[in-house]
């Protein structure tokens, strides 16, 4: 038999697509998924305009939740779960797939790989336990800051022979997964840096989709 409906039965899992910061949480999910498909492809620019995006729709959808009125305790669970998902994706197999990608998926670079999305894991388990650990502040660098750094150094790719930036660019990765995990204090940027980053994310894809045009 089947059982009968229960007012208490917990909502469809689509219902929660239907909210809005969680539409912003999945669109940069879109921007992380097409970046990893132009990283494979080794079309970096693309892939570097997808992750930025990502890192906008990340502190996007944070700032709608905080205004919006109306949001049950079960929304704001379930966006705080999806948020933390999306991150691993975003700020860990992402930069991964792109070290590995411009190393032609050489098996010296696995390792790597394999740091920076164990150190992604690692801090975002920390956060989801532990939380700030003072109004503003995390312990460690904050993942989005990765992409943040990456996406703006990789526009020297250009001026350095291709294996000196493969050095540069597993070099920076290592030392900024060390940074994730490491114990200090750094702050969280909101406010005014939200303005910062929507200039940045206009500037960079600017700048990455000329080069797209020029390829």
């Amino acid at each position: 038999m089947v059982a009968p409906h229960s007012s208490d039965s917990p909502p469809s899992i689509l219902t929660f697509a239907k909210d809005l910061p969680n539409i912003c949480s999945l669109a940069g999910l879109l921007c992380a998924v097409l970046a990893i498909y132009y990283a494979v492809l080794g079309i970096f620019p693309a892939a570097m305009i997808g992750l930025i995006w990502t890192v906008f729709f990340d502190w996007t959808d944070g700032i709608i939740a905080r205004h919006l009125k109306g949001r049950s305790d079960k929304q704001g669970e379930f966006g705080v779960q999806l948020d933390s998902l999306i991150d691993i994706v975003s700020f860990g197999i992402c930069p991964a797939i792109v070290l590995l990608s411009y190393g032609h998926f050489s098996l010296w670079f696995l390792p790597g790989a394999f740091i920076i999305v164990a150190t992604g894991v690692l801090r975002l388990s920390y956060f989801n336990v532990f939380g700030l650990v003072e109004e503003s502040t995390y312990m460690g660098l904050a993942l989005d800051n990765n992409i943040i750094v990456l996406t703006g150094v990789f526009l020297f790719a250009g001026l350095v022979g291709q294996s000196v930036f493969t050095v540069v660019l597993y070099i920076l990765l290592m030392a900024l997964a060390a940074f994730n995990v490491a114990p200090v204090k750094t702050p969280k940027f909101a406010g005014r840096w939200y303005y910062a980053l929507m200039l940045y994310t206009l500037v960079l894809t600017a700048i990455y989709g000329w080069q797209l045009v020029q390829m």
